[in-house]
């Protein structure tokens, strides 16, 4: 798991907020044993009081005083349970109150993360990635073959063949996709598979779609008084597990941009963090249009996947509108 520092310090921060909210609700219910329940004070305050008291006669040497206070520890338990039992309370009303009891809301058991840590992770992945809807709908389950047939239907068996290997061995095999193709051919219905699986496993995924990327670079590139929040961004687009850049081709480019551009490529490329990038390009157009340092680093490390075959999406609208007729 690669979690980004922020998406931990942010998991890790809901942690302390139960530990605080957690330790208040014990508290409001202490004081109102306190103040309903006659004698549970008492009994609280012997408990500190017999502590003190035996632990000075173990320092003065006396080897029996602790078993003296294991034993009448356990007596004064048994006395507070059964006040809380005679006053209509469960015993384990003023026990520690935790979301997760398994990890007493640390998140961690024998320095290894919690389930609930688990559920946290992927949660916040799925909210981060900007697919969470969208990936209820588009996944491997969901895939079908029915628009296509003969070299075309084996060629894209053949593609989806490939995400899988790519989705499985996500862990242990670095690769990148390029895909490629006509309009509404699955490019990315397919990444957005890939996705699902990698967030299922617990992986990072950061999704953006080319212009909305674009954008963002430009807009923030002069803002001097977001430099902390640019470099955090970088470093998600740097470390996260997967990033999907999706529709390369529909942005505006512009030199600073570009540069940009090379640069989140180029460090991924580096730190070996895979990427996949879809577009309705041919791959003549993606050369004419990027720098070559840019193209180049493309066909140097993605493997390529030419998606051809009907527009998926108008075979969909079509044969919705002849259900409705």
């Amino acid at each position: 798991m690669a979690l980004t520092i922020s998406q931990y310090n942010h998991i890790m921060r809901q942690y302390e907020e139960r530990q605080t909210r957690n330790r208040h609700l014990h508290e409001q219910r202490l004081h109102h044993i306190y103040d309903t329940v006659a004698g549970y004070r008492a009994l609280d305050e012997s408990v500190a009081a017999y502590s003190v008291a035996q632990g000075k006669k173990m320092l003065a040497g006396d080897d029996g005083a602790l078993e003296e206070l294991r034993d009448r520890l356990s007596r004064l338990a048994d006395d507070r349970a059964k006040l809380l039992r005679q006053n209509g309370y469960p015993e384990d009303f003023l026990q520690p109150v935790y979301d997760c009891p398994d990890c007493g809301d640390t998140g961690y058991i024998d320095g290894q993360k919690c389930h609930c840590f688990r559920q946290a992770e992927i949660a916040l992945l799925y909210e981060q990635s900007n697919l969470r809807q969208v990936l209820e709908q588009e996944n491997f389950a969901s895939l079908s073959y029915e628009w296509f047939e003969g070299e075309a239907l084996s060629h894209y068996r053949q593609i989806v063949e490939k995400c899988k290997n790519f989705s499985s061995n996500f862990k242990t095999i670095y690769q990148n996709l390029f895909f490629y193709g006509t309009v509404g051919t699955g490019k990315t219905f397919l990444s957005n598979c890939i996705a699902r699986e990698c967030l299922d496993m617990g992986c990072s995924v950061i999704y953006f779609s080319a212009a909305g990327l674009f954008d963002m670079l430009s807009r923030n590139a002069f803002r001097f008084q977001n430099q902390e929040e640019m470099s955090a961004l970088y470093s998600d687009l740097f470390q996260c597990d997967l990033l999907i850049i999706d529709d390369l081709g529909t942005e505006i480019a512009t030199a600073l941009t570009l540069s940009h551009f090379f640069t989140c490529i180029n460090e991924r490329l580096l730190r070996k963090k895979p990427m996949i990038i879809s577009t309705n390009l041919s791959l003549e157009d993606c050369r004419n249009r990027y720098q070559d340092r840019i193209f180049s680093r493309i066909t140097s490390s993605f493997e390529f996947c030419k998606l051809t075959g009907p527009d998926i999406r108008m075979c969909k609208k079509v044969k919705k509108n002849a259900s409705q007729n």
